[in-house]
């Protein structure tokens, strides 16, 4: 049976292949030599291995990271390159950062012979059949950290509840955000004893470091100009928030900074703006001096920088949202209070979005028309845009908690640590 699926993981592979190199190639082919297995760098000793797809969970598991002994060897693995550099600008003196490895035995043989962790923490989920039994044969104590099942997650996981159920059941401990979650993890056939509700890490994610040089560089196009900043667009979401941004006045009125999710579209929206007349600045291009021209909007073609520049925005939209992609975290912006705006589509974020909700601590728009009506109305009447921004802030902070409580689920698996390695 796992002689087929490597099989079957293998065809996968090679069939996506061609979809992936004419669409991401330039960002996905450094991942390749990793995902097979490969590391260059220092390798720490018999390490806690703790897994994170992408940016939004590498947060995560910085914060846990964080607060765990400095002395704990640590090695985090990443599935997408801006996940990596993201670990990296985080923990890059930490913990060693690795890819990985695709789910095929001589990848993951090869990651296990290398690193040989004494355990495994998955950042929200992410079950890999192979790894986990691996884990499983090399008796690494394995769980799941804030974890949650999604909507759609919850669908997919029914219908494989068939073969789900051996991969879930090699997983030690799952410490979730939910009671929903919970609920959903006892429907797919996990024991009620192995689920604990702890809480929303990502209420916990370290704040990033300021870049006081580069805020600089944007308020000074900015020039006295409101800032309005698109985090994480989806595509067909940057044409909504041009059209948007042109309703309320366009360049006259804001600056519009707008962070495509996936950097191979950095292209087709530079496209997009210069289509919609817009006056645009890549920011790869302030490496060799600031535009002339005083422009109407900044596509941000850059990873790791979106999280710190929330702090100058006047009014942050996030992406993810207008689309039905399920929507990505507005923490990050409401934790320097600054207002928020968000689609209909928080389905990933269901706990979050309720909260937010519930203290009217963002603004809700349906589609391009009612995000221009939100920006101009926030515009003309700043305080009202405060004190939304205010509420954010505050709901954050009250919601810190979940870290202690993890880490206090953990504590047979850091007990590993304690003494000689």
């Amino acid at each position: 049976m796992w002689f087929l699926y490597q099989i079957a993981t293998a065809l996968l592979l090679l069939a996506g292949a061609p979809y992936f190199l004419a669409t991401r190639g330039r960002h996905y082919l450094q991942t390749v030599p990793g995902r097979l297995g490969g590391y260059r760098g220092p390798v720490p000793e018999r390490p806690l291995w703790v897994h994170a797809v992408s940016v939004g969970e590498v947060g995560v598991a910085a914060a846990l990271i964080d607060s765990l002994p400095a002395e704990l060897p640590v090695v985090l693995t990443t599935v997408t390159p801006t996940g990596q550099k993201r670990a990296r600008a985080l923990l890059g003196e930490r913990a060693a950062v690795a890819y990985l490895p695709f789910d095929l035995g001589f990848a993951v043989n090869r990651f296990m012979n290398r690193f040989r962790p004494r355990a495994l923490i998955l950042i929200e989920g992410d079950f890999w059949p192979l790894v986990l039994r691996r884990a499983k044969r090399d008796r690494l104590p394995t769980a799941v950290v804030n974890g949650r099942v999604s909507d759609r997650g919850v669908r997919r996981m029914r219908r494989m509840r068939r073969f789900l159920g051996p991969t879930l059941g090699r997983i030690d401990r799952f410490a979730v955000q939910t009671e929903a979650d919970r609920e959903r993890l006892l429907e797919l056939g996990v024991r009620p004893e192995r689920v604990v509700v702890t809480g929303n890490l990502k209420y916990e994610t370290p704040e990033p470091a300021p870049r006081p040089e580069l805020a600089a560089r944007f308020e000074r196009l900015a020039d006295g100009r409101p800032i309005l900043l698109a985090g994480s667009t989806m595509n067909g979401e940057e044409a909504a928030v041009i059209e948007a941004f042109r309703r309320i006045g366009g360049g006259e009125r804001a600056l519009l900074v707008i962070a495509p999710r996936h950097p191979e579209r950095w292209g087709e929206v530079d496209r997009l703006l210069g289509q919609a007349g817009l006056q645009a600045a890549r920011r790869s291009s302030f490496d060799d001096g600031e535009p002339e021209h005083r422009p109407d909007a900044i596509l941000l073609d850059s990873l790791g920088e979106l999280a710190g520049l929330y702090r100058i925005a006047a009014i942050a939209f996030v992406g993810g949202t207008l689309t039905a992609t399920g929507g990505h975290n507005p923490l990050e912006p409401a934790r320097f209070g600054v207002p928020v705006v968000v689609g209909p589509s928080m389905e990933n974020f269901r706990q979050i979005a309720d909260e937010f909700d519930r203290e009217r601590a963002w603004g809700r728009v349906e589609n391009d028309r009612d995000l221009a009506a939100t920006w101009s109305e926030w515009l003309a009447e700043p305080e009202t845009a405060a004190t939304i921004g205010r509420r954010g802030a505050t709901l954050v902070a009250a919601n810190r908690g979940a870290l202690a409580r993890t880490v206090e689920e953990l504590g047979a698996i850091l007990a590993l640590f304690r003494g000689t390695p």
